[in-house]
């Protein structure tokens, strides 16, 4: 494995990439027919899952990541360490703007999120620069996917008066 700052370990990097497989086995996509998996790492080694359910009116459809997040949040859990998601698909997919923004109010920028692909694990060396590690998993941070995040802080900060 390549040398990265990084602060999931290698144990619980393949924790959460098989948790978001079992998680994907839950999804409820009968209509896009594209099943998403999501596992999240809590700060006391709980690993939880969440999978897309869609709804017949489409905008009562919830991501798989908000699913993980809504199960952990109406728990008491607010402490995270990491996030992995997977799709059907043979390339790593990235959450939609909604989740990325629902993921910014509860978890810090720079946790790690792995994309990690239908096919995981692929074959063969990741090219050297490339975003992609082993077995095709893009591992990234939350304040790479939403640069210049809005989050709960920035409501505390001073404003002018009206």
């Amino acid at each position: 494995m390549s040398v990265r700052a990084w602060t999931l370990s290698i144990e619980d990097r393949e924790r959460l990439i098989k948790e978001a497989f079992k998680a994907k086995e839950g999804s409820y996509s009968p209509y896009s027919k594209f099943p998403v998996g999501a596992a999240i790492l809590t700060a006391d080694g709980t690993i939880l899952r969440g999978a897309n359910i869609e709804n017949a009116s489409y905008g009562g459809t919830i991501c798989a990541e908000r699913t993980v997040l809504v199960k952990a949040v109406s728990e008491g859990i607010k402490k995270f360490v990491g996030l992995a998601v997977t799709t059907n698909v043979n390339s790593a997919i990235s959450p939609c703007g909604m989740c990325r923004q629902f993921i910014r109010e509860f978890c810090s920028n720079d946790m790690p999120i792995l994309l990690v692909p239908g096919d995981y694990p692929q074959t063969g060396e990741p090219k050297p620069g490339s975003r992609v590690s082993e077995g095709g998993v893009i591992e990234t941070t939350l304040g790479e996917l939403l640069p210049m995040s809005f989050g709960p802080e920035e409501l505390e900060l001073p404003r002018q008066p009206q």
